[in-house]
Formats: C-alpha cells, structure tokens, sequence
C-alpha cells in the first residue's frame, strides 16, 4: 500500500522531535516536512549531508520516512508581486518591505531547496511559484490577453532558471495547484507546462481540496495529467453555499459562520476520494498519501489521527484481474 505521510506546515509550531512522535503514536509512515520552523533548514541541508542524516535519524526513531519536502512559502515569493506586508512574513526580517529582496531571497532559497532534497534523498519539492497576474482574475478593469501572457512569461523566465538546478540535482518540482499560483485549475495548469515546454522537473502536487471549492472535477484533472502528479495530498473541504456568500468567500476568514466553503478534515468534506484513489491505480501512482490537515471546527491533535486512519482505509490496490475472468474457466 501507499505510504501514508503527514505535511508539517500547519504543525512548524511544534518542534519537530515533538511532533515525529506524535505522529508515528498516530499511525503515519512518515512525514513531509516544510520548510520552515525548525522541521527543514534549507541552507543547512543543502550545504551539510551530515544534517539531512540527522533528520533521517530522528524520525527513524519514531518509525518514520520522508519522501518529499516543501517549500510553500519561499515558492510564493518568486512570482508574487510582493507589493504589500502579507508576503513579509515569509521572508527573512532583512527582506521586509522590499519586493526586490523578497523575491531575490526566494529564488535563492528554492535552487537551496533542490539541493537540500537531493543531499535528503527525497525526490520531490513541493511548492507554490505565486503569480503576478493572480490579482487580473476577474477582468475588470478589462485585462488583454497580452497582459495573461505576460504573466505566464513572467513564470518561465523566473522559474526556468530554478528549475535548471532541479533539473542538475535530478529531483522534481511539484506545484500545488491553488488559487494565487499561475495554476489554479486545470486550464492553467496545462499552460503552466506549455509555459517551460513541459520540462520534466515541473509537475503537480495534486491536492483536491482546492480544486473541489471551485467546482473543478479532481479526478478529471488526474486524468489530464497522469504522468505529472508527482506527489498527492490528502484534504477534503465542503461547499457551504446558503444563498447569502459564494465562493469568493465574503472576505469571512476560515471557519466563520457565512463562509461560501471551508476546509475539512478527511471524510467530513464533498471530495469523493474512493474516485481518486481508483484513477490514482489506473495510474500506478505509487507515491505517499499526505495528509495535509487543515479544519477550523476540529481539534487538530484528533483529526491528525483520525485521518490517518481514513486514509488507510480509503486506500486499496487495484485488481489484479478481472472479476468474472474465472467464468471462462
């Protein structure tokens, strides 16, 4: 069966030694560390083996892997316009304030981060790209068509140099398609990979959630882009909609009352992920199942555990043979 990992990005306020036992006590195979709290050091990874070595260590020590890292944040800054204080955060304090220096940390941080996977010995970066054209979305003041491809553009020629490391230091790229990133569906995803002519480094990390509260078919996406799901999250979320809120959200922040969607923890959301895990066969993806736990009305210490549990028991293998082959028997 598919290993079944836990993402650490809604946990980097916990140690990561705390949270490695939490998580093998709850049943996870391993986990996918962020690159952030203390759970990744990017620059100390990729200059030092002997630190990835004591990564692998400590979470040898609690009966866990890891098959991939993150980099969501410094992903972010490459493409974001950087333009206002949301993005400080996820820069170093010297960067603040500066869209030139945030962006300029940011691509040096995700060419450390190939390196940091590969002295790891994790093939797969997770991560966002961010967009410069996220903010055109609705059209109005009218947007050209000149102006999206200046945006997509913008993406290759700020990511194609990073993608060159990945490319040197043989691990791959995986975008989390999701609104703010140049893909968000499966429209833009496919001219994402036109955009750096479908190099092998560039792939997706499929996450359903964000694809379901937009009314965007999961599944239909795993079949477009088979040979390029190299990592899967595991998230569900709900459609909420009474009447009063769309999809937009209302500008109602996670968990309040109103909202048009939410997250949810596995199993208590609108994906249909036995339909996922039946394409995910048909395409002998052999990768980790990571839960990425995110639920505002759920108290995160017993949703990380019972997802653990749903995803093993949502996962199966596929037939060997048909049903009825024994009939001609």
């Amino acid at each position: 069966m598919r290993p079944v990992t836990l993402f650490t990005g809604q946990w980097a306020d916990l140690p990561l030694k705390v949270l490695a036992k939490k998580a093998g006590e709850w049943g996870y195979d391993g986990l996918e560390l962020a690159c952030w709290g203390d759970h990744m050091d990017v620059r100390k990874a990729a200059t030092d083996k002997a630190y990835g070595k004591s990564v692998r260590a400590l979470l040898k020590k609690h009966k866990l892997d890891v098959w991939a890292i993150s980099n969501h944040l410094a992903g972010q800054l490459v493409c974001d316009l950087n333009n206002d204080a949301r993005s400080d955060i996820f820069a170093p304090k010297s960067c603040h304030g500066s869209a030139q220096k945030k962006r300029a940390w940011a691509i040096e941080e995700m060419k450390l981060t190939a390196k940091a996977a590969q002295n790891l010995g994790v093939p797969v970066v997770n991560g966002f790209t961010g967009s410069s054209i996220w903010h055109l979305l609705y059209s109005f003041p009218p947007v050209s068509p000149a102006m999206v491809d200046a945006g997509f553009k913008d993406f290759s020629d700020r990511w194609n140099p990073i993608l060159d490391v990945f490319g040197k230091c043989k691990v791959k790229f995986a975008l989390e398609v999701h609104p703010t990133e140049i893909a968000f569906d499966l429209h833009t995803a496919k001219r994402a990979l036109a955009a750096v002519k479908n190099r092998p480094e560039f792939g997706f990390n499929f996450d359903p959630s964000h694809l379901h509260w937009q009314m965007v078919d999961p599944v239909k996406f795993l079949q477009e882009f088979p040979e390029r799901i190299y990592h899967v999250h595991m998230k569900d979320a709900a459609l909420t909609l009474d009447g009063r809120s769309g999809i937009l959200s209302s500008h109602l922040n996670f968990g309040e009352a109103g909202r048009g969607w939410d997250f949810r923890s596995l199993g208590h959301g609108g994906v249909d992920f036995e339909e996922i895990i039946r394409q995910l066969n048909r395409m002998n993806y052999q990768g980790p199942l990571s839960v990425e736990w995110e639920d505002c009305g759920m108290e995160r210490e017993f949703g990380a555990r019972e997802a653990c549990e749903f995803v093993r028991n949502v996962d199966f293998r596929p037939s060997a043979h048909a049903f009825d082959a024994n009939f001609d028997k």
